[in-house]
């Protein structure tokens, strides 16, 4: 007859196959970071892959006293610990006790570490950061002798100004030897009184750029007295040297661009300033002739002669309006003379005269107006326009009504 087990009973039987494996009870084991869950409880779930298979993986909360980072899908990791087979649910997993980045894992770790380390210390404070001149004369370049960076460096700022000297110090960039040789550039070019320095190379794995994230190149950049732009890799890369620098750019042609200014441009901002400043002093210049003349003006107005003149003229003028005044007063006083004329003339008896009348009076002189002042035989004289004419009264007859 046959044997028949429970789940219950094979479950353990692989269980303890497991635990009699030394070579399960310690091991470690490597791969990609995948399905990674922060549980409530404060333990970590994930799945440890390569390109082949997968395996399970926990860390209890216990254990997560030494994970120095926060683990992230696609990460590549290295765990220590157990597998040992989960009896309820009859499959096996991995027991984490330790968690490491592995290769470029720990590189990016010991980043993480120099990078705070040196923040904290203030070598990437923007105090520390010296301004790059606007001008310069002499172009440092501390990078490979060969490969597409320095010729980018050098055709980019040969372009923009044709006059820039270059100095190059042959630095190695990669491997074991690099961090000295850089240091050792950044010290000859400073001590050859260049004006800028750009620090750099083109673009690689974290590996590749290391030498840029040793301690000593973060040194020699901050206390390097001369400006240093940082071009280290591609615009996506990123390095120690990046943030200790007084400036950094995203790749080495953009580092020769904003160390080398533009020689045309400047030409052109020579030509632009001198047009700007002549507008300037013509315009200064004709301010002060203006002032000149208003200057003028009131020194003539203020001077003995120009007051002299003035009165001359405000003279002249009160006796142009005295004699006007007198004309119109003469007009005026003729014009009333021939109105008393005519009317005097209206009152004339020798315009009676004229014009046919005549006068009558006696021996007395008085004037005659009515028969009652003569009588028979009085003498009269009958004035007239051309003479006299001497009468006796010979008779009187009323006029009858």
């Amino acid at each position: 007859m046959r044997n028949v087990y429970t789940v219950a009973q094979v479950n353990a039987y692989i269980k303890n196959m497991f635990t009699q494996d030394f070579l399960l009870r310690s091991l470690t084991v490597k791969g990609e970071v995948s399905n990674c869950k922060y549980h409530s409880s404060g333990h970590i779930y994930f799945t440890l892959k390569d390109g082949v298979g997968a395996i399970a993986c926990v860390m209890f909360r216990g254990d997560r006293a030494g994970l120095k980072f926060q683990m992230e899908e696609g990460q590549q990791v290295a765990v220590t610990g157990t597998i040992d087979v989960y009896e309820r649910d009859g499959r096996y997993q991995l027991y984490a006790r330790s968690i490491e980045l592995d290769g470029a894992g720990r590189l990016y770790e010991q980043f993480e570490q120099l990078k705070q380390r040196l923040s904290e210390s203030g070598m990437f404070a923007p105090e520390y950061k010296q301004p790059l001149p606007k001008y310069i004369h002499t172009l440092g370049v501390v990078t490979a002798p060969t490969g597409a960076a320095v010729r980018d460096i050098i055709n980019i700022s040969t372009r923009r100004n044709p006059y820039i000297q270059i100095i190059l110090y042959p630095a190695i960039v990669q491997g074991d030897q690099a961090a000295a040789s850089i240091v050792k550039g950044i010290e000859v070019l400073s001590e050859k009184s260049v004006d800028v320095i750009i620090v750099g190379r083109g673009g690689g794995s974290i590996e590749d750029l290391w030498a840029f994230n040793e301690e000593m190149v973060a040194e020699a950049i901050f206390n390097c007295p001369v400006p240093i732009i940082s071009a280290v890799g591609h615009e996506t890369d990123t390095t120690i040297a990046d943030y200790v620098a007084d400036m950094r750019a995203p790749t080495p042609s953009a580092a020769a661009e904003l160390a080398v200014f533009e020689y045309n441009r400047y030409m052109q901002d020579i030509i632009d300033y001198k047009g700007l400043l002549d507008h300037y002093i013509l315009r200064n210049v004709n301010q002060k002739k203006e002032k000149l003349v208003s200057f003028e003006r009131q020194l003539r107005s203020l001077s003995p002669l120009g007051k002299v003149r003035d009165r001359r003229m405000r003279s002249a003028g009160f006796e142009e309006q005295l004699q006007n005044l007198m004309d119109r007063k003469l007009r005026n006083a003729r014009h009333l003379l021939e109105l008393d004329i005519e009317r005097l003339r209206g009152l004339s008896p020798l315009e009676k005269l004229n014009s046919g009348f005549s006068y009558v009076e006696n021996l007395q002189g008085r004037n005659i107006k009515s028969i009652s002042q003569v009588q028979k035989g009085d003498e009269l004289s009958v004035q007239m326009s051309d003479g006299s004419i001497d009468v006796t009264v010979v008779d009187i007859n009323e006029r009858q009504e």
